[in-house]
């Protein structure tokens, strides 16, 4: 809310000083104020839809909203940038008369109110796609101002007019940047594709390379939300093998290795007819023994670290 009520208050000072200098760069800055303001509404708005708990039809909750959130401020930089690149290059080919002090004297307090933005989102939660979407444009605007800064300096002590234009068409590089990773990361989230950081087929090897395991099929990793991985499985055991303690040691190693706390697993012995007919995904089986790793074991016997299969 502190972020939000520096930005309006310059930006609608910056509008007015940009039309008066004839500058396209404090008008693109402030445009991209705008949007950073828009940025951290949509932002409060998506973080108090996604706490509601689930119910009805949404038995996640809404914790996807924030994703949404994220998708839109990428694409809202992304828009921007390609206006600027339009309207820089215009500019390049026939530049305007531009008043270089008043450029170079409002973007120098832009520096100062981005600085001050920055450090409050900075101390957000900045791992929530939503949060990081909103740093990102305040980011992204104080790069904008450092370089207007620049180009307000050029064109004061100089007279190169087109400074102004080059200017705007390094923020929109910025922007275009800065965007595209918002909509990468968020529509992998979109579409349940691994967390970044998690190998589905190194965790398939793991999981199937524990006591009593003879296959693992149908794994999935996804992300609920921003930090809230998620996994399913479906994992035979000998015949037998102890599926409740399989389990719980499958899920140790998922929580302590990998982070993942919420993990589904449908443990089953081999042979009772419960195989899928069509499994998703690869198969992942046990390590012959020529391939298992010649590692020692620690201290304690195999025993006391993983379950017994018999029951």
């Amino acid at each position: 809310m502190g972020a939000l009520a520096l930005i309006l208050g310059f930006m609608a000072g910056e509008v007015v000083i940009g039309l008066l200098a004839r500058s396209l760069a404090l008008l693109s800055d402030a445009a991209h104020m705008m949007t950073d303001a828009f940025a951290i509404v949509l932002a409060l708005v998506a973080m108090r839809i996604a706490a509601r708990p689930p119910r009805g039809g949404y038995t996640y909750g809404l914790r996807r909203t924030e994703i949404l959130s994220a998708q839109l401020n990428g694409l809202t930089l992304i828009l921007l940038a390609a206006y600027f690149v339009f309207e820089g290059g215009r500019r390049l080919v026939a530049p305007p008369e531009v008043e270089g002090a008043l450029v170079f004297w409002t973007s120098l307090a832009g520096i100062g109110v981005n600085v001050l933005a920055t450090w409050l989102l900075g101390k957000a939660n900045r791992s929530s796609l939503n949060v990081e979407g909103a740093f990102q444009h305040i980011l992204n605007d104080l790069y904008a101002f450092i370089a207007t800064t620049v180009a307000g300096l050029v064109v004061w002590t100089t007279g190169f007019a087109r400074a102004d234009a080059i200017a705007s068409l390094v923020v929109a590089a910025l922007m275009l940047k800065a965007g595209w990773n918002l909509l990468r990361d968020a529509g992998r989230v979109l579409m349940e594709a691994a967390p970044t950081g998690l190998n589905p087929a190194e965790i398939g090897a793991r999981l199937a390379d524990r006591p009593c395991v003879r296959e693992v099929h149908d794994l999935h990793v996804w992300e609920l939300g921003s930090g809230y991985p998620a996994l399913s499985a479906h994992v035979m055991v000998n015949p037998d093998g102890n599926c409740h303690g399989v389990r719980r040691d499958l899920r140790g190693l998922l929580r302590d290795d990998y982070g993942i706390t919420h993990s589904t697993l449908e443990v089953d012995h081999e042979g009772d007819g419960f195989h899928c007919e069509d499994p998703h995904g690869p198969r992942h089986v046990p390590l012959s023994p020529a391939e298992q790793p010649a590692a020692p074991l620690p201290a304690q016997t195999a025993e006391a670290v993983q379950p017994p299969c018999g029951h």
